[in-house]
């Protein structure tokens, strides 16, 4: 039973993937037509309110199918965990194979925009996802073994923390942007905030905080082998 549930679930990652870089490939050729790259153009901000329809209606059918997989929380936690994996990388692969982008792994990507613009090299958000499936893959196989799989509070926190680590290397670039320019009190009307729009059409990405991304993979990791160890001992 959960072997056909985890098909039907990668069947459908894959398909949603697909189908999220053949929209990027649509908004690319409206807005990036001589190819994709930094600094953003104005026009994008244009048409934020869409974008964040967009992104917002996909992690609701991320967190949808889930729901309708899983019996527990903690399954359909890691039915969402996986789903999420898996769709990040073949969004990823479906870019590739349709535009041949990115060149390298190192290649800078808008990743989300809510509540700010999230950007890093696309193998940060790889190695995400591929995290996400290993985790949820650690807490399918001891569920199907009958395990009574919990996360406990330690686990919780440092996992929950990595990934706050891990956001802030994706948001710091657009939040110091944001802070330092004083547009905080603004933040709600930066889509037309010319001086905010000048900035951000001048600003390329310099070198990404890889140590402090690390460290919050290694937390979420050190989560990981602490509920594998507590898993075992129970056994």
């Amino acid at each position: 039973m959960l072997k056909e549930k985890i098909f039907f679930l990668t069947i459908f990652s894959i398909a949603m993937g697909f189908l999220e870089a053949v929209v990027v490939v649509y908004l690319r050729q409206l807005y990036y037509p001589e190819g994709f790259g930094f600094p953003l153009k104005e026009v994008i901000w244009g048409g934020l309110f869409v974008e964040y329809l967009r992104e917002i209606a996909t992690i609701v059918m991320l967190l949808t199918v889930s729901a309708l997989t899983g019996r527990a929380a903690y399954e359909r936690f890691a039915f969402f965990l996986y789903c999420f994996g898996v769709w990040d990388i073949f969004y990823y692969a479906g870019l590739k194979v349709l535009l041949n982008w990115p060149e390298s792994l190192f290649t800078w990507d808008v990743l989300f925009l809510i509540p700010v613009v999230w950007i890093a090299p696309v193998l940060a958000p790889i190695v995400c996802a591929t995290t996400m499936i290993i985790f949820s893959g650690f807490m399918l196989y001891y569920q199907n073994k009958g395990y009574p799989v919990r996360i406990n509070l330690l686990e919780c926190s440092l996992m929950s923390l990595g990934a706050l680590v891990i956001l802030v290397t994706f948001i710091r670039d657009y939040s110091n942007i944001i802070i330092q320019g004083g547009f905080l009190k603004s933040f709600f009307l930066l889509a037309n905030d010319t001086r905010f729009q000048s900035i951000v059409t001048r600003y390329i990405p310099g070198s990404f905080n890889w140590p402090l991304f690390i460290l919050g993979e290694f937390l979420i990791i050190f989560s990981l082998v602490i509920f594998v160890g507590r898993m075992k001992s129970i056994r």
